[in-house]
């Protein structure tokens, strides 16, 4: 399992180096906190290699984000030759562009406008690497969520999933699911890509997943309908720009969950929810959540290789005061 906790004084680091961890190899989860003192049961954060080589995904919770009270949580679920290396550019980087982009507006006024800036202008870093990093059919999926003040804004591209986990009064597990799929499978996203003259097919040996190829060529057969990186495809209706929302926080809702789709794939929203919410504290929540769907892996599919699983895990209405330094 790739995971790094990793601790920082705050002050003027540079943020578009801060979750770089070469001391440690290739690690792909890392929890980073720019307050002196983090409770252990108010955050975690997990990524479990699957049986197809290098782990693609990368995740990230920055505790103190923006603000003292703040926090970012993201997956990023990268895919193609190069996507272990796209999945991680984009951890290290994305924080820090979206943040400048926070500076420059109200936050809640303007954060879909905010959102799609900061990933168009990812994209664009993206591809200037195209002299060392050919990302024509590599990518990465990105589920990323800022909780600021009483919201938590969301931002999604691609397959994976963000929920809120709490308890109705009577004491019963709530879900909320706080993205969409945006997969070829959707009417709106594939009339996009037809429009655009990209083809959406599924394969003969997969007649349930639709694919995204060229006009007249069968690759590269993208599984989603918007990614960073991909760049073969963005002429032709695959796109940057996330879907973008924001959830008013409640007093019910416990914590916030973040997943690529190696989980969904295996577990329902609601078999998340439960496994989490039966966790010692969220401390443990995502290690569990991850380790059930590696068993759903093996259970449901003996026969096919487990995909790369990465879970975040956030408390929401659980107060982290940073205690002074002795």
């Amino acid at each position: 399992m790739g995971f790094c906790f990793c601790l920082s004084s705050g002050g003027s680091t540079d943020q578009s180096q801060i979750y770089e961890t070469n001391d440690y190899g290739q690690e792909n989860a890392v929890l980073y906190s720019e307050m002196h003192h983090v409770p252990q049961d108010f955050a975690s954060v997990s990524s479990l290699t699957g049986g197809k080589g290098f782990n693609q995904d990368a995740a990230i919770i920055h505790l103190g984000y923006g603000t003292e009270e703040g926090a970012l949580c993201a997956v990023f679920d990268g895919h193609g030759p190069g996507g272990e290396l796209v999945s991680k550019i984009v951890r290290n980087q994305l924080p820090s562009i979206l943040l400048g982009h926070m500076n420059n507006h109200s936050v809640t006024r303007d954060w879909k406008l905010i959102c799609e800036n900061a990933f168009l202008a990812m994209d664009k870093r993206i591809l200037q690497l195209k002299k060392t990093l050919d990302c024509s059919a590599s990518g990465t999926a990105a589920v990323l969520a800022v909780k600021h003040g009483n919201q938590v804004m969301i931002a999604n591209l691609g397959d994976s999933r963000a929920l809120m986990i709490g308890k109705s009064e009577s004491g019963e597990i709530e879900v909320v699911q706080l993205t969409s799929d945006l997969k070829p499978s959707v009417p709106s996203e594939a009339e996009r890509i037809t429009k655009r003259k990209g083809r959406v097919l599924a394969l003969q040996s997969e007649p349930h997943i639709l694919r995204v190829w060229l006009p007249t060529e069968n690759r590269p057969g993208l599984a989603m309908s918007r990614a960073l990186g991909d760049f073969l495809l963005k002429s032709y209706g695959v796109i940057a720009t996330p879907q973008v929302s924001t959830h008013q926080i409640t007093p019910r809702d416990q914590f916030l969950l973040l997943a690529c789709d190696g989980v969904w794939d295996v577990l329902s929203n609601e078999e998340v929810a439960t496994v989490a919410m039966n966790s010692e504290n969220e401390a443990e929540a995502a290690n569990a959540v991850t380790e059930a769907a590696a068993n759903a892996w093996r259970q449901k599919y003996p026969t096919v290789k487990v995909d790369d699983i990465s879970v975040v895990c956030l408390s929401i209405n659980k107060r982290h005061n940073p205690q002074p330094q002795i």
